[in-house]
């Protein structure tokens, strides 16, 4: 089941006052290198992909500085700038990287400017869609991580601010200090550890960004749930995987990656599946 994504096909979701996206997006961490290290082996593959996801009618596209890192941001430009007038790019701040699946964190001030003036050159933009901060550095006062995401919106280098892989406390205390649109935490069929996360968003208006969202682990065993369902849907376990999302809750804007362009249509089918209540009972477990 493939089709190209549409507004009544995936629904939309507001990201702050000004920005509307469909509700699937396109995750650009796997168009890099083995281990989300370097440029990947056919960047002019990762180029058409890239083509491929915007003809289709996404118009998310999630990356980070860290993807490569920088290689995802670079190839999202070669690709696709002077960027449609409908895409956003949301793009990730608060990591570094220091080797193939390295990712310490660094919130520091002048590191997080020093990483948004990099995405704004490798990007070609002169602002930001959505920048979020990808995750909070313990050793730094979160109030100072933010500030420095609250400066550079001041100066216009930042439309909207988001948060990757934090608590419902600390979306308090940053909704204290400013606006933010998105939170991005893990979630998916197996792992629903973040489900009080994706709950305040929703009560609150913000969208929520499931990473990793085709972890399905036992339930895709055979004769299990998800296999069950997908086999009475026509579908693969994947499309049951983002479809039980999209259905979980209308804050939910899934963003699956893939560097296969078959495997990104596949997904996109998703958005046209219609779960039943006893298909959601079942994935869910009650």
């Amino acid at each position: 089941m493939t089709a190209a994504l549409t507004d009544a096909s995936a629904g939309t979701i507001a990201l702050g006052d000004d920005l509307t996206v469909r509700r699937l997006g396109f995750g650009a961490m796997r168009i890099t290198g083995e281990g989300i290290w370097g440029p990947p082996e056919d960047p002019e593959a990762a180029k058409l992909l890239l083509r491929r996801v915007v003809d289709l009618g996404v118009n998310l596209i999630d990356t980070a500085d860290s993807y490569g890192p920088e290689v995802s941001e670079r190839l999202i430009r070669e690709a696709l700038h002077p960027y449609p007038d409908d895409l956003v790019i949301a793009t990730k701040a608060g990591l570094e990287r220091t080797g193939p699946g390295e990712w310490p964190r660094n919130g520091r001030p002048e590191h997080l400017h020093e990483a948004v003036e990099g995405s704004l050159r490798r990007l070609g933009v002169e602002r930001i869609d959505v920048l979020q901060l990808h995750a909070v550095d313990p050793e730094v006062p979160f109030e100072d991580s933010l500030g420095a995401l609250i400066e550079l919106r001041n100066e216009a280098k930042i439309r909207h601010i988001g948060l990757s892989n934090v608590t419902v406390a600390q979306l308090d205390r940053a909704q204290e200090l400013t606006e933010i649109v998105s939170v991005q935490n893990r979630f998916n069929l197996e792992d629903r550890g973040s489900e009080d996360v994706l709950d305040a968003c929703a009560e609150r208006g913000l969208a929520f960004i499931p990473w990793f969202p085709l972890a399905v682990g036992r339930l895709a065993q055979s004769g299990g749930p998800l296999d069950a369902v997908a086999e009475r849907q026509d579908a693969s376990p994947s499309q049951i995987a983002l479809a039980w999302l999209l259905r979980r809750s209308p804050s939910m804007l899934p963003i699956p990656g893939t560097s296969s362009i078959g495997h990104l249509e596949q997904n996109l089918g998703a958005a046209n599946i219609q779960l039943s209540d006893d298909d959601v009972r079942e994935l869910s477990g009650s």
